[in-house]
């Protein structure tokens, strides 16, 4: 698997290569500015591109901003964002052309090997990863609101797992329950939000951030 890294602290980008390559990613080009991003996503056509938010020379959301450009010249690029803090405007700027192939990580996670080199698979895989602590957030701020307030405790624990890009069977371990009550959580959790049941995974996740960003926006 072919992967375009950006990050601008050395250390944390030399890191980042070994532990990728260590798990048999073939590392293309390691940047660690905007331009040169830019530059290496449209030149090396990567299987997934992992980057920092912020990239020189600006600072700001530079390495969003060259990530979101590559996937409009080319629709459904995989792209896993990595993050200082949370941000839920870069979660909707990701998400917002309905595509797949997409994560939004703090870069804690970056410090579990097995967990951030998952997400990078999952993402190359065209499937969602999303931080705990977006869904969290975003999950709070609508926790009042209907239809979100007619969730059980359990159906929002099941939430949470879904819209992290986990599948039922992932949700099941977790939660020590069969696949079977997941499915049945989730039928419940998609008719209490009159959205539709689909077996896609990445369609179902992007459904649920969707509303929930749609619903935080207008209540804003």
């Amino acid at each position: 698997m072919r992967v375009v890294l950006a990050e601008d602290l050395f250390l944390l980008r030399d890191g980042l290569v070994r532990m990728l390559e260590a798990f048999g990613f073939e590392i293309l080009a390691a940047v660690e500015t905007g331009p040169e991003l830019g530059k290496a996503l449209a030149e090396l056509e990567p299987d997934v591109a992992v980057v920092d938010v912020r990239l020189p020379p600006s600072h700001t959301d530079e390495g969003l901003q060259c990530a979101l450009a590559a996937r409009r010249a080319r629709p459904g690029l995989p792209v896993l964002v990595l993050s200082q803090h949370v941000e839920q405007l870069y979660a909707r700027e990701l998400l917002a052309d309905g595509n797949g192939g997409v994560g939004y990580l703090l870069k804690d996670r970056v410090f579990d090997a097995e967990q951030f080199v998952d997400a990078v698979r999952r993402v190359a895989a065209g499937g969602t990863a999303m931080d705990p602590q977006v869904i969290s957030q975003l999950l709070s701020r609508r926790s009042q609101d209907r239809p979100m307030g007619r969730l059980t405790p359990r159906e929002r624990e099941v939430m949470e797992l879904v819209a992290q890009g986990r599948s039922n069977a992932a949700i099941a371990s977790q939660l020590v329950v069969t696949e079977r009550a997941v499915a049945k959580h989730t039928s419940n959790i998609f008719a209490k939000l009159g959205l539709p049941v689909s077996d896609d995974d990445n369609r179902r996740v992007l459904a649920v951030l969707a509303y929930l960003d749609h619903g935080r926006t207008n209540g804003s």
